[in-house]
């Protein structure tokens, strides 16, 4: 089944339960999908999807820091609740050990040496961790290697 298909039918399940805060977070990342499909003419497929959710996972994070940061605990537990809801649909995220492996693999693979190198390191481990773990995160670990 797919990721679009998972989130029609928790959509449904939401609506049956009376879920109004999953009903609608599912609603807004089924809404982001059609647009994307709609603004590039094409049908997204998975790896197009986990992109656009942990995009909006990214996005509910730090909303929910400004809204710490301004005294809305209100609006910055609603972002938390949409976070929760959103990662839900994404893979499980890697552990430490499975991200070092990768990204040894990746530097092995490339042939990696310096920092001129890590565009092609990115390149390798991006399509094999999308959704499964903080970009600017594993960027640092990958820079921490290549120094």
């Amino acid at each position: 089944m797919s990721l679009i298909d998972t989130l029609k039918d928790n959509q449904k399940q939401a609506m049956r339960d009376k879920d109004k805060l999953r009903l609608g977070t599912i609603r807004m990342a089924l809404a982001e999908i059609k647009q994307r499909e709609i603004d590039g003419r094409t049908e997204l497929n998975e790896s197009d999807v986990i992109a656009i959710l942990t995009k909006m996972v990214k996005q509910r994070k730090d909303a929910q820091q400004q809204f710490e940061q301004a005294g809305r605990q209100d609006l910055a537990e609603k972002e938390a609740a949409e976070v929760v809801i959103l990662q839900d649909f994404l893979p499980q995220p890697l552990s430490p050990a499975e991200l070092d492996e990768l990204i040894a693999q990746a530097m092995s693979e490339t042939g990696a040496a310096g920092m001129q190198d890590m565009g092609k390191v990115m390149g390798w481990l991006k399509p094999k961790v999308q959704g499964r773990t903080d970009m600017g995160q594993l960027s640092g670990l990958i820079k921490s290697r290549l120094n």
